[in-house]
């Protein structure tokens, strides 16, 4: 009979520690954080202290130029799909007809998301602030008549724009309409104010 009266009860509020640290924000993948601000960071930075570092423009633009290719692919393979749960791709079927999918993770049956909020929040910080960044670079260079320089901030605009349009119709979903999507966001915004 003193078998029915017993109940589990967690040591030193166990539980309770647990349910904390999950509510939590941590970072699940710390070198996937690292990677995807480190190239993006390092580009920009180098676009900056150029003319101050070296004379040589072509050594400049090689160097900015893989860091925004170690950046899309690094983005675009790995970050997006261990951070957010998100990956796009281009196939080409038989015929050679060019698809594009937009993929996201589905959630368990549990209802647990398998990305954190603070990785959520690193990922979509550097994928829609630094786009931003290169198009101020690309007013500046043209307003400014540096010419050459163009080139290579459209570079750091188209690929950097590519994978925030990528993971944006991931986010959304490939069949709905952006500007739709858009239009609700703000009205909605602004019935609440």
């Amino acid at each position: 009979d003193s078998s029915d009266d017993i109940e589990d009860v967690s040591l030193f509020d166990a539980d309770d520690d647990v349910s904390r640290r999950s509510k939590k924000s941590k970072i699940r993948h710390p070198v996937a954080s690292f990677f995807h601000l480190f190239f993006r960071v390092s580009a920009i930075v180098v676009y900056l202290l150029c003319e101050l570092l070296t004379s040589s423009f072509i050594a400049c633009m090689v160097t900015i130029i893989l860091l925004l290719s170690c950046d899309f692919w690094a983005v675009k393979n790995v970050t997006g799909r261990l951070m957010v749960g998100l990956r796009w791709w281009n196939q080409v079927d038989d015929d050679g007809r060019s698809h594009w999918v937009f993929e996201a993770r589905k959630v368990s049956a549990q209802g647990s998301k398998t990305s954190s909020e603070a990785e959520s929040r690193i990922f979509w910080l550097g994928l829609i602030t630094c786009p931003m960044i290169w198009v101020i670079f690309a007013f500046s260079a043209l307003f400014s008549f540096k010419v050459k320089w163009l080139a290579v901030v459209v570079m750091g605009v188209v690929l950097q724009g590519a994978n925030l349009y990528g993971y944006i119709r991931c986010k959304v979903g490939s069949r709905k309409n952006l500007t739709s999507m858009a239009t609700n966001y703000l009205g909605k915004q602004f019935l609440r104010q």
